[in-house]
Parts: structure tokens; sequence; C-alpha cells
């Protein structure tokens, strides 16, 4: 009698262990991205220090019916909570209603749902507040035109994919700064999207210097398209001492182009710190705890005088 006991209570236990391990399913806009890859990489490494804690991470491959198809899944296989870094901001509406009918918890991650504001029950939006950033972004460019005595200046804007909350906030941080009478002498004389992408940034650039543009300034809505208009602005041979250049993420390759001289401005956006902020709401959710509706991790200015203290961060 006393072996059965011992035995029951051996049994009991693991049971309770299998339950409280939570599984949660990932959906991530794409993989081959250096800013997302960081943000991935800060969930695993949160997730992998946590008893009992499984993510499924899939790649949506940009794909907004893809997105959807997972997350299908992932409600259909009964996963504890939800992590969703949107393909298309516009689509989270059909994302949302179909976890809550499943009673499933959600978390929106990075990118800001259309919905934020009308989020059902048991679903979150962690991220930083992209009114920070493009806003840093652009005053500091500001503030380097006029100290190298600009009285007036051409600005090109390169925007990141329209279909993105990110990019449509970043690109009106940037216009409202130049609304503002301390900036007032920027002048944007062209503004085209880039998607994001290095490779679309460069031809972007060089579409504008084959059209002979005349530019002061370069402020981009991410890294990557910064590093695309640099490439392709010293391919054309231009003096990069003659022209601004700002981007947002503080990526690797960024501060790197940053510490050769050639990026002026990002603007620090703590993806690893997104990354452990998302799957510790959603393990909230899961075990029935509250979460606040915006969790927001703050953006910072990243310059070559402070450039030492982000070599390490993303």
């Amino acid at each position: 009698m006393k072996k059965f006991l011992i035995a029951s209570s051996v049994i009991a236990s693991l049971m309770g262990t299998a339950a409280s391990a939570e599984n949660i399913g990932v959906s991530m806009a794409l993989f081959d991205d250096n800013f997302l890859t960081v943000l991935r990489n800060g969930m695993s490494d949160y997730a992998a220090g946590q008893d009992g804690v499984t993510l499924q991470i899939e790649d949506a491959q940009n794909d907004v019916g893809k997105q959807l198809n997972q997350i299908q899944n992932f409600i259909a296989s009964g996963v504890d909570a939800i992590i969703v870094n949107p393909v298309d901001t516009d689509a989270t509406v059909a994302m949302s209603e179909a976890a809550a009918a499943a009673g499933i918890p959600l978390v929106y991650v990075n990118r800001e749902p259309v919905n934020v504001d009308t989020l059902p029950e048991k679903q979150a939006f962690v991220a930083s507040n992209e009114l920070e950033s493009g806003t840093l972004e652009t005053q500091e460019v500001c503030r380097l035109l006029k100290e190298a005595g600009k009285t007036e200046a051409n600005i090109v804007v390169m925007m990141g994919e329209l279909s993105n909350q990110a990019a449509r906030m970043r690109t009106q941080d940037i216009h409202d700064v130049i609304a503002t009478p301390e900036c007032s002498f920027m002048k944007i004389v062209e503004e085209q999207t880039a998607n994001w992408s290095r490779t679309q940034g460069a031809d972007l650039m060089t579409n504008w210097l084959s059209a002979g543009l005349q530019f002061d300034a370069v402020i981009a809505n991410n890294d990557e398209m910064a590093i695309g208009a640099i490439q392709a602005m010293k391919a054309a041979g231009m003096d990069m001492a003659s022209v601004i250049v700002g981007g947002v993420d503080a990526t690797q390759d960024a501060l790197a182009a940053m510490g050769a001289g050639d990026l002026d401005v990002t603007v620090f956006q703590n993806a690893a710190g997104q990354g452990q902020g998302a799957v510790d709401a959603a393990l909230k959710f899961a075990r029935g705890e509250t979460v606040e509706k915006k969790v927001y991790i703050p953006f910072e200015l990243v310059t070559p005088a402070n450039l030492a203290d982000y070599t390490a961060k993303n």
C-alpha cells in the first residue's frame, strides 16, 4: 500500500509538471530581416530560461494569408498563447477575432495592430512607441544640419512598407518635426517606399542620383534602407561628409556604418527587450494574470558620441 501511495504521488507530481508546461505559437512576419532576427532570438533566449516553456516559431515569409493560416493552426493545436509579429498591421482584426473566439490569448509584438485600441480580453501589444522613433531621428538630423550651418536643407525620405503602421507613423513623425519652427528650414524633395529593404534602398537612391536630385539629408524609416542608400551614394562617388543619413533600429550593421563615419543617426529599438516582453505577456495571460493593453519599451537616440554604449545591445 505504501509503495502504491508513493507511486501515485510521483505520477501526480509528473502530471502537475506536465500541466504547468506552456506552449506558445509564434508567427513572425519574416525571418529574413536583421532586426526581426534579434527580436526572434530575444523571445527564444527568454523562453529557454523559463521552466516548461516551449515556443513554436513560424516564418510567415511576408505573406498575410500564410500568417493567418499559421494562427489557425496554432488554435487547432491548442497552444496556450499566440504571439504575432504582423505582416500587415491592417489585417490584425481577423487574427484577434479568431484567437478570441477560441479563448486563446494573443500578443502582438513590434508592429502595432490596426485594432490596438479595441483589442479583446487577453490580448495586448508589446513594442516601442513609434511617436518617439522618427521624432528622435528627425530632431537629430535637424540639429546636425543647423550645426553644419544650413539655413535651407533638402531632405529625401525612405519609407518602409506602406501597409505597416510603423512606416506610416515614422514618416508622420518626420513631417511633424519639419513642421516645427525650429526645423522648418528642412524641405522634403522626395519621399518613396523602399519596403524596409537594403537592396531597394540602394536602388531607390541610385534612381534619385541618376535623376540629378540634390539633397542634404536622407531620413530612412529603418537602418536597412539607410545602409542601402549609403552603399549607392558611395558607389556614385559621393562624399559622405556632405550628407546627413539617419535610420532607426541600431542594428549591428548600422552601428558598424556609424563607426565608419557613414551613418550619422540611428535610434535604438530594443528588439531583445520587445521579444522578452512579448513572451512574458503571453505567459501571464496563459497563467490567468493581467497584462496592460500596451507595453512600451523606450526608444533611445544613438549617435557617434554614445555609439560604444550600444555595440552589444542588438
